[in-house]
């Protein structure tokens, strides 16, 4: 399969002031043929369809009665539900009902639902619960063995399923004991269990070894760039491309001032980096916005391992929380740009490279796309649910 582009919902609006409905109608209009279901966005639905209150959990049913609506849209739209993320907050807990809580009733809606969206992925990804706040005390164990024990059940519980459940395990760059990619990998390895994989997000590896938003230029002081090309190298080396289960793919916004008590997304007793991708993450290739990740270097490094699967832009901001009606097509379409121009930078490599005096974009760092598949510049007739897409050679433009 060629790269193809997808779009994790969360990235389009968020689920307060925007329907699902609205998401997917705005990613079918900008050519998407791919999405990853964010868990709010799919309870969002559940529980309008239930009139629950929003405080609280939506029901079983209405939980199941959703995802055969977002199926159905899907479908007649022409699009693939990859996964539904992100299983937050279950794996080292000290308090160990919580953890059977999630695995006995949580975990089994969730497994039902992914049947009825013909999807097979479950992320999760790593624990980053605080210190209890009425006692001091740590919610989350460090201990190794514990962590892969409750993976290692997750993935039993999945295997047993009728649709046979996979699990993808990312590291988030501000995880309370797991925040880098290595760490992530070093457990999925433990866990050893064939539907039990990583998930790799470029903003997540950038965001633990080269950025730093507390400091003035966003970056790790004096090691930024060592960091990453040691990382990465890594990568090269020891990561198995059979256990990546999923990529997903963001750039970050450079801060105008040190993210410190003060400033505007400071929170406290919140980790920056936190606070920071909250806000500020962005599409890949919007310097106009600020972008200033080694991003195409990170994907590079992923696509040289030999992915050729979806490559999904989950992009957290602020200005999902616009509440104006026209939000998720402003995203849609950023987004749609941001495939565009990866598009064009590698078009602009492969030439350079057949050129005798060839000269390596700075910017683009020599990056190339193998097998990438163009986002279709077509608009869906949307209401019809007629994709008027074509395909040459296995390239979609």
């Amino acid at each position: 399969m060629d790269c193809k582009p997808a779009i994790t919902t969360v990235s389009l609006g968020s689920c307060e002031f925007h329907s699902i409905t609205d998401k997917i109608d705005e990613a079918a209009r900008n050519g998407f043929k791919a999405i990853e279901l964010f868990i709010d966005d799919l309870e969002a639905l559940a529980k309008d369809i239930s009139a629950a209150p929003t405080t609280s959990a939506p029901s079983r049913d209405s939980v199941l009665a959703a995802a055969r609506q977002i199926r159905q849209q899907c479908d007649r739209l022409n699009i693939v539900i990859l996964n539904l993320q992100p299983l937050r907050f279950y794996e080292g807990l000290v308090n160990r009902k919580k953890r059977d809580q999630i695995l006995d009733e949580v975990l089994p809606i969730w497994m039902d639902a992914l049947t009825i969206l013909g999807a097979d992925t479950i992320l999760v990804p790593s624990n980053f619960l605080p210190e209890d706040p009425a006692t001091g005390l740590p919610q989350t164990v460090r201990d190794f063995d514990i962590i892969v024990e409750d993976l290692r059940e997750l993935a039993a519980r999945g295997a047993q399923h009728k649709s046979s459940i996979k699990f993808a395990y990312e590291a988030l760059a501000w995880g309370t004991h797991v925040n880098t990619w290595e760490k992530s990998w070093e457990i999925v390895q433990a866990v050893n269990r064939p539907n039990f994989g990583l998930a790799l997000d470029t903003f997540n590896i950038a965001g633990a070894v080269y950025a730093d938003p507390t400091t003035k230029d966003g970056r790790v002081a004096d090691t930024a760039e060592t960091d990453l090309t040691a990382s990465l190298g890594r990568m090269a080396s020891t990561l198995d491309i059979s256990k990546l289960f999923i990529v997903q793919i963001a750039d970050g916004e450079r801060l105008s001032e040190p993210l410190h008590p003060g400033h505007p997304f400071y929170v406290e007793g919140q980790p920056s980096r936190l606070s920071w991708s909250r806000n500020c993450r962005l599409f890949l290739c919007e310097p106009d916005r600020g972008g200033f990740l080694p991003v195409l270097s990170i994907l590079k490094a992923i696509l040289d391992l030999g992915w050729t699967g979806y490559l999904a832009y989950e992009v957290f901001s602020r200005s999902l929380a616009d509440s104006d009606h026209r939000t998720p097509a402003r995203h849609a379409e950023r987004a749609k740009r941001s495939w565009q121009q990866l598009r064009d930078i590698a078009e602009s490599n492969r030439d350079q490279s057949k050129s005798p005096a060839r000269s390596k974009s700075p910017a683009a760092g020599g990056f190339e796309l193998p097998g990438m598949g163009f986002l279709e510049t077509v608009v869906h007739e949307v209401e019809k649910g007629v994709d008027v897409g074509l395909s040459l050679g296995g390239i979609v433009i």
